[in-house]
């Protein structure tokens, strides 16, 4: 499948606003968000049910639907901006309209629940979205490091060719080594709920890139077993673990999850390099990642860097 490359943004251009998963309880932080999207330079239309909510899923989902097919249809929309995670998205992966997304192929912003409408969209156009800062979780407040790499990803077709950490987020070398391939992955517990599904993309040559939040330890080894019992792992290139916060983070855990990475990233799972720290998961300063971008991985004891090889964005 020819990858989809989306236009770059550029100031006056306009975005859209969707809310393709859960509904965000703070109003005030969508009016924030517009308002600094509005500051740099940007219209900013709002889907006609952007943070409705209803209890039923068929009428909820109904509403989506249309919000997102809208938005992809509209030619004055440059960019849509998803408004948080939470759940849901998922449930529209069979009645989404991929030929519409084909023909339109524009900038599609969301991680966490939105990995799988990221992952489904890849798998079945080809088109990059970008893992980023949403409306209500991150760009209400957005940090410099935050605002750094969202703008300089969408708007800047050279600013991929090097990706770097945040300096409070450690880097850890697992295995040495470079590799290349196309950057697959998200929320882990979202990608591994697409195993058997048409909608999860091939692994092979992938850099396969996951964070999480909120989940034990046990559970992040059960979804880290099925990626692996499925062959997945072995098919990946290379494996970048990001920022799993929450649960881990409490005594004990932390130690557990460090063992559990070295355990996956061994020979036995996955042949490529492989490190841990990554600027990536449901944290303040948060890298904006390309699904689906070829990219060169590389790490050492001292060294890590994360490169495109083609543009993730066209002038």
């Amino acid at each position: 499948m020819k990858t989809l490359v989306p236009n770059a943004l550029r100031r006056g251009d306009t975005i859209g606003l969707i809310s393709p998963s859960s509904h965000c309880s703070y109003p005030d932080r969508i009016q924030l968000a517009v308002s600094y999207l509005e500051k740099n330079g940007y219209r900013v239309k709002p889907s006609v049910h952007l943070n409705r909510i209803d209890t039923d899923p068929s009428i909820a989902d109904a509403e989506k639907l249309q919000d997102l097919h809208g938005m992809f249809s509209d030619p004055s929309i440059r960019a849509i901006i998803c408004l948080r995670g939470g759940a849901g998205a998922s449930r529209l992966l069979k009645k989404i309209d991929y030929n519409l997304i084909a023909s339109n192929p524009k900038i599609l912003v969301g991680y966490s629940d939105i990995t799988a409408l990221s992952l489904a969209v890849f798998s079945q156009t080809g088109l990059i979205s970008f893992s980023g800062p949403m409306l209500a979780t991150e760009l209400h407040e957005p940090t410099p490091y935050t605002e750094e790499h969202f703008w300089g990803i969408l708007t800047a077709p050279a600013y991929a060719r090097s990706l770097h950490n945040h300096e409070s987020h450690a880097i850890t070398c697992i295995r040495e080594g470079v590799a290349e391939g196309r950057l697959i992955g998200g929320n882990l517990s979202v990608l591994s709920s697409m195993i058997g599904t048409p909608y999860l993309p091939a692994f092979c040559e992938t850099l396969l890139f996951l964070e999480d939040i909120n989940e034990p330890a046990y559970r992040i080894d059960r979804m880290l077993s099925h990626l692996g019992n499925a062959g997945l792992l072995a098919e990946s290139s290379g494996i970048l673990f990001g920022q799993f916060s929450g649960e881990p983070e409490k005594a004990g855990e932390a130690l557990r999850l460090e063992k559990m990475f070295d355990y996956y990233s061994a020979p036995a799972h996955i042949n490529g390099p492989a490190m841990r720290g990554l600027s990536y998961g449901h944290i303040r300063n948060l890298m904006t990642i390309p699904i689906g971008a070829k990219f060169r991985m590389e790490i050492s004891a001292s060294t890590f860097s994360l490169k495109a090889l083609e543009p993730v964005v066209q002038e």
